[in-house]
């Protein structure tokens, strides 16, 4: 035998009710009017035979029995607001909001997204160009491409890629006066810096070099910034390879030095666990992992 529910349109007021602790911002929130609110309450106590609410100096509280109530309710709402976020997501249909750096949306994915639509004609990807709180996916985030070492337990992670930097120029920049012609000849270019100096203050500790003046040249906050600065002729860059590949073979970059530096970060396309093997996730994770995989074939 079934037991009997409260009425549930009353324990949706008293929830939005004890989360503000406000009849008023309720009301707001459910598009009803305050007196509507109190109602529902006024009937879901009725109905316990319990008081939920109290009021001190103008102040809305929640009762002892209130607030035990109130943790269990708000739970089962988040866990029916879950179950219906997985149940929308099954489908392969619908819309797909795919989060990423401006830097690897302009470089990489925008290029390349036709092929995708082309493929699933029935997903409506929405592209967010964001700078992530690394191992963190908002809500309004589906699909997130990460890049780092790969450390999110909360997360599901596929590794796309790994990472190199190199250096890169236009080149106009080497028939300019001033010679290109070994790495300590950098010492008379402007560098170009991602984030930090740090980068190529390792570039050139790897090389052996103490003689180059790091400090100096102008710091980007994103590395398509960089990679546009150099194609300028402003100075030589050290470019992430994933992003500079296609200014490379366009011929607007060269590559001075063929020394590189290893990252310890890598490409990951993340998503939350409880959506990952969902249709939509799932058909956007294979291509992206078959399209790094032929090109790092080619």
């Amino acid at each position: 035998m079934s037991k009997r529910l409260p009425p549930l349109n009353a324990v949706k007021a008293f929830e939005a009710a004890a989360r503000h602790l406000s009849f008023t911002r309720a009301a707001e929130e459910l598009f009803v009017t305050q007196a509507a609110v109190s109602h529902q309450i006024k009937a879901l106590e009725d109905y316990l035979g319990l008081k939920l609410f109290k009021r001190k100096n103008r102040t809305l509280l929640l009762t002892e029995e209130g607030q035990s109530y109130f943790l269990d309710v708000k739970d089962l709402f988040s866990q029916l607001g879950e179950a219906t976020e997985r149940l929308l997501a099954r489908g392969a249909t619908g819309s797909l909001t795919v989060g990423m750096s401006p830097s690897f949306a302009i470089q990489w994915l925008v290029p390349r997204l036709s092929q995708f639509s082309e493929m699933h004609p029935e997903i409506d990807v929405r592209i967010k160009a964001v700078d992530f709180d690394e191992g963190f996916l908002t809500e309004d985030i589906d699909v997130g491409i990460y890049y780092g070492l790969g450390q999110w337990p909360d997360l599901h992670t596929v590794k796309l890629r790994n990472e190199t930097m190199l250096p890169v120029c236009s080149p106009q920049l080497l028939q300019k006066g001033k010679p290109l012609l070994t790495p300590e000849d950098l010492g008379n270019h402007t560098l170009l810096h991602d984030l930090s100096r740090e980068d190529w203050k390792l570039w050139f500790r790897q090389q052996g070099i103490r003689s180059v003046n790091v400090n100096q040249g102008p710091i980007f906050s994103h590395s398509s910034l960089v990679l546009q600065a150099a194609i300028y002729g402003q100075g030589v860059g050290l470019g992430y390879r994933l992003l500079a590949e296609p200014e490379i073979s366009a011929g607007r970059l060269v590559v001075p030095f063929e020394e590189v530096l290893v990252s310890p970060n890598a490409y990951y396309l993340v998503s939350q666990k409880s959506v990952a093997e969902t249709g939509k996730i799932n058909a956007f994770q294979e291509w992206m992992v078959s399209m790094f995989a032929e090109e790092e074939n080619q």
